[in-house]
């Protein structure tokens, strides 16, 4: 199993991101996919959800109207869309898929969010 996420970087306040994660090694099509993330300090905090077929999303509240997930499943690949950018999203973004109850992260990307 392999995840790789790209995308992250250095924005302004009220700035957009789109993170990517490339996923190998599984049954992509089958797979759950989340994201998650931990900020400088803190513990790890679940961002979104999608199902498998990409038709039910789920949102944490703190990133809810302004975060889409979603994904490409011909690609194999899951997305983040990142609009409204504040302060308090900075932080390591990782995906994550469990199998046969087995977690599975990527390396993450880092978004750092700063006038």
């Amino acid at each position: 199993v392999q995840l790789v996420e790209s995308g992250g970087g250095m924005v302004q306040p009220g700035g957009s991101l789109r993170l990517s994660c490339a996923a190998s090694g599984f049954t992509f099509t089958s797979s759950d996919m989340t994201w998650v993330r931990q900020a400088p300090g803190k513990g790890p905090e679940w961002v979104s959800r999608i199902t498998a077929a990409g038709g039910r999303p789920y949102y944490a509240d703190s990133v809810k109207g302004r975060f889409t997930i979603s994904r490409d499943n011909a690609k194999n690949t899951l997305f983040l869309q990142m609009n409204s950018l504040k302060p308090e999203d900075t932080a390591l973004y990782y995906c994550r898929t469990s199998i046969v109850g087995e977690d599975y992260w990527g390396q993450g990307t880092k978004v750092t969010v700063s006038s």
